[in-house]
């Protein structure tokens, strides 16, 4: 399955090589052209030579993860995030540094910390990486400062039509993207495989100004917290219920033009769709809606349970919605044009 196997590759922001390389030989056969930045961006083509507005599709490829930046002189690893990371959720978690060397994350023993200790939640700099190693020379020759450690979890199929895997935040938007490259459209389309999303929009940035379309669509992950200890005003997303438009978030502010477009089709169709319901967080939108003079853009995720940790859980039904609705989306255009649906001079 496409995404069990993007889910379980690693690639944190910097290092999103094999999730690349593996993109790039499922799309080949059937684009035009492809290319990578400098910034390490994927960027392909299709119908590069149709008249019409060129659509930009976006996902980002790379996942939160750890770097090592110390090691201490008796072999324990010191790390900071890559990404946004809650240090609560590591204690005792195994990693996994290069391609094989396996570690755990451990912490003072609740036996020995004071009253006052428990009381706090763990900062990073009370965590380490145990990796077995005698001393600060035998770890060394196992791993270097700068190497990325990363969450270990299969993807796999669970209760009625979940998911549970990692690094859905956003190999879900990179899975939907590569099946839309298998479909044709009656204008130019460049899909977007974007890098350092996780750590300020950094690829989407360079990407939008290369580019320059006329109109982008981000599919992302985003927050689901359905859950019992949580209000429903503060689900933001909830798993089933399809996928989830942004109207604004802390990066963008979303057309009403566009989002009532994205309601009727939804509607026209049968196709659920929710509205996310906050606005903390951002995406790559944010930097693609100001690039140059302004690209209007839309955002559709994929709502996801215990995002940015070692096991997210999303709903196989709001993932097939997801790529249903933006297949329709792009089908629509055409159509669109005639009303000036992504005349830059109507939407601001």
């Amino acid at each position: 399955m496409l995404l069990k196997s993007l889910s379980e590759l690693n690639g944190t922001s910097g290092d999103e090589g094999l999730v690349r390389n593996f993109v790039r030989q499922q799309i080949e056969s059937f684009t035009e052209t492809i290319t990578i930045d400098k910034m390490g961006n994927l960027i392909a083509s299709k119908n590069g030579n149709s008249p019409g507005p060129k659509v930009m599709i976006t996902a980002h490829m790379d996942e939160v993860a750890l770097m090592i930046i110390d090691i201490t002189s008796d072999g324990f690893l010191k790390f900071q995030p890559v990404g946004g990371i809650d240090a609560r959720i590591l204690v005792s978690k195994p990693v996994q540094i290069n391609e094989s060397l396996i570690g755990v994350i451990g912490a003072k023993a609740i036996h020995l910390q004071k009253r006052s200790e428990r009381q706090k939640a763990m900062s990073f700099d009370q965590l380490y990486i145990d990796i077995g190693a005698k001393s600060k020379e035998d770890a060394l020759s196992k791993v270097k400062l700068g190497d990325y450690a990363y969450f270990i979890t299969k993807c796999e199929l669970f209760g009625e039509g979940l998911y549970k895997g990692k690094a859905f935040d956003d190999r879900v938007g990179c899975a939907i993207l590569v099946e839309l490259l298998k479909n044709d459209y009656d204008f130019p389309v460049v899909a977007a495989f974007t890098v350092q999303e996780e750590v300020g929009l950094r690829g989407a940035k360079v990407a939008a100004y290369h580019v320059a379309p006329d109109f982008a669509i981000v599919i992302e992950g985003t927050i689901a917290m359905d859950v019992s200890d949580r209000e429903e005003e503060g689900w933001v997303t909830e798993l089933g219920k399809g996928p989830a438009c942004s109207l604004m978030d802390r990066a963008t502010l979303y057309s009403p033009e566009l989002i009532q477009w994205v309601t009727d089709i939804a509607r026209q169709k049968g196709i659920p769709l929710q509205f996310r319901r906050g606005s903390s967080g951002g995406n790559d939108a944010g930097t693609i809606h100001v690039s140059k003079a302004g690209i209007p853009t839309i955002v559709l995720s994929v709502p996801c349970r215990y995002i940015h940790s070692f096991a997210s859980v999303i709903s196989e039904k709001d993932y097939l919605a997801c790529l249903n609705l933006v297949d329709e989306l792009l089908k629509d255009l055409p159509r669109k044009l005639g009303v000036n649906l992504i005349d830059k001079e109507e939407i601001v």
